[in-house]
């Protein structure tokens, strides 16, 4: 949880900076004047110390873009300071700390371990050589030392736990690109269902509702009772594109969770039921079954009707052709469909004036159940379509 100093204190580092450099050059100031007060051989050395120390205090203000260069200028007036005579406490060494802890949060491990250790070096050998106090050998070498090593593993704590953040952050923004992403993916792919499912349903029954409305036009006035029929069957037709259609859309706006009950999904059982459909609209269609029949899996089975049913359709709004042939095989773990046209020529059944999606529905559907769809024109005329799909999902 980021506090509001911590958020003041990123906005404006400057400020903070100089707010730190201040209170170190008071650290300073009383270090140097407390171990030199009442010692007649370290005289002068307290406006050398608070000098230095002001010296050390200014370079802070680079710790940022030069964190080495700020350590060694410390390093430098804290060991001359120490020969001076002034005692090398946290007071007077509070520059040289502050430094050490911002070059670990600002460099790697490596580079503070060997600043750390130049560091150390140079504070113990000030305290055994230049130390008018004759402190024991132990306190001269310990000391300063542990003065080093605090900021260097108190900077490469809070390094560590910043890159820890950091990284939570990142894959917490991750995280929520992904869902992002996902949920437009899904949307996607449920726009491209709803627009198959629909094309479906529309395109069939509204191409052969225009073939029987043509057919009915054409012969209103030389065979009245043939145009009886054929308005029947239209009738027929509208109505279930309409029951379908409705269907369909009670499917969408169905909940998940909801029990209704639904209306079968068509499948390869209906097929004689299509052919008698098109056949009203002047399209002949012939059915073979190759092999021993299987029965299939429910979205496998619907799959294959709706490519016999939009292949149909093609050949009725596109293909100029009087008669289709259907032909499924079945192996033992395939279903291969095969609709092809006689390309006679002529007029097309149902007039189109330009290609739609159907050949794209039909290729999607068939990689949805991991089957496949070719299509194109016949050697001997026509138009084939075929499409390969699995017995089972």
């Amino acid at each position: 949880m980021i506090t509001s100093w911590q958020r003041y204190a990123k906005d404006h580092p400057r400020v903070v900076d100089m707010v730190v450099i201040v209170q170190l050059f008071a650290a300073v100031a009383l270090g140097s004047a407390f171990t030199t007060a009442g010692n007649s051989r370290t005289n002068g050395s307290f406006g050398l110390g608070v000098l230095l120390g002001g010296i050390a205090c200014v370079a802070l203000l680079w710790h940022r873009s030069h964190p080495r260069t700020v350590v060694a200028v410390t390093a430098v007036c804290g060991n001359t300071a120490g020969a001076a005579g002034c005692l090398l406490t946290p007071l007077l060494l509070a520059p040289v700390m502050a430094a050490l802890y911002w070059l670990a949060v600002h460099t790697d491990r490596r580079t503070a371990r060997v600043h750390c250790l130049a560091v150390t070096a140079l504070l113990v050998a000030t305290a055994m050589f230049f130390d008018p106090y004759g402190h024991p050998l132990a306190l001269k070498t310990i000391g300063p030392a542990a003065w080093v090593v605090l900021p260097i593993a108190w900077g490469t704590a809070s390094r560590l736990r910043s890159a820890y953040l950091e990284a939570v952050q990142a894959r917490a923004e991750h995280a929520e690109r992904t869902r992002e992403e996902e949920a437009r993916h899904r949307v996607a792919e449920e726009r491209v269902r709803i627009a198959r499912e629909l094309h479906d349903v529309v395109a069939h029954h509204m191409a052969l509702a225009n073939a029987l409305a043509g057919t009915a036009a054409h012969l209103a006035a030389s065979r009245p009772e043939q145009t009886e029929r054929i308005l029947a069957d239209l009738v027929g037709t509208t109505s279930t594109a309409l029951r379908e259609l409705k269907a369909t859309v009670g499917l969408l706006r169905r909940p998940d969770d909801s029990e209704a009950p639904l209306e079968p999904a068509p499948g390869l059982g209906r097929l004689t039921e299509l052919a008698t459909a098109f056949a009203s609209a002047g399209l002949t269609v012939d059915i073979v079954t190759e092999g021993e029949r299987r029965p299939l899996s429910p979205g496998v089975d619907l799959t294959a009707f709706r490519i016999v049913q939009e292949a149909l359709t093609n050949v009725a709004k596109h293909a100029a052709a009087r008669a289709a042939r259907v032909t499924l095989t079945y192996t033992h773990d395939r279903l291969t469909i095969t609709v092809t046209d006689d390309g006679s020529g002529g007029t097309p059944v149902v007039p189109s004036p330009s290609g739609g999606f159907g050949l794209i529905g039909m290729r999607e559907r068939a990689h949805s159940v991991g089957g496949r769809v070719r299509t194109g024109p016949r050697p001997e005329g026509g138009f084939s379509v075929t499409g390969e799909l699995p017995i089972h999902l």
